[in-house]
């Protein structure tokens, strides 16, 4: 499901116009994403958990050339989903 499938199914499924729907979705993108800029976690009850974690530098290698070669340190975004979801699916 895209960005479009999923405005067109809350819009269809909250009542809301394609705007409204499409005004959500990036405020709670917008909001989610300066959460987690600032460290902090995105929970979410019955859905799951967005985190950031720091993942080390470490050593990998080109499969072009096959050199190795340093991949930097960097922080990542994790989804853990909860359990309701996880048995659901």
């Amino acid at each position: 499901m895209n960005k479009a499938e999923l405005v067109n199914a809350i819009a269809e499924k909250a009542g809301f116009t394609k705007v409204q729907a499409k005004n959500a979705i990036e405020a709670f993108m917008d909001v989610a994403t300066d959460s987690l800029k600032k460290g902090e976690k995105v929970s979410l009850i019955g859905f799951g958990t967005f985190a950031v974690t720091k993942r080390a530098a470490r050593k990998g290698r080109n499969p072009q050339t096959k050199k190795e070669m340093l991949i930097p340190a960097k922080n990542v975004v994790k989804f853990k989903a909860s359990s309701e979801l996880a048995a659901t699916v």
